[in-house]
C-alpha cells in the first residue's frame, strides 16, 4: 500500500459539495420559517 502524507489530499471537491449543502440547508430552513410566518400571520 502507498505511504499516507497528512494534508496531501486534494479536497476542493469536498468543499465546494459541503458549501453547497449548507447553503442549500440555510435556504430551505429560510422558505420554511417564511411558510410558518405566513401561516401565523393568516391564522391558519
Amino acid at each position: 500500500m502507498a505511504e499516507h502524507k497528512l494534508g496531501t489530499m486534494d479536497i476542493t471537491e469536498q468543499e465546494r459539495t459541503f458549501h453547497g449543502f449548507i447553503k442549500f440547508t440555510i435556504r430551505t430552513l429560510y422558505v420554511i420559517f417564511a411558510i410558518l410566518v405566513i401561516l401565523m400571520i393568516f391564522g391558519a
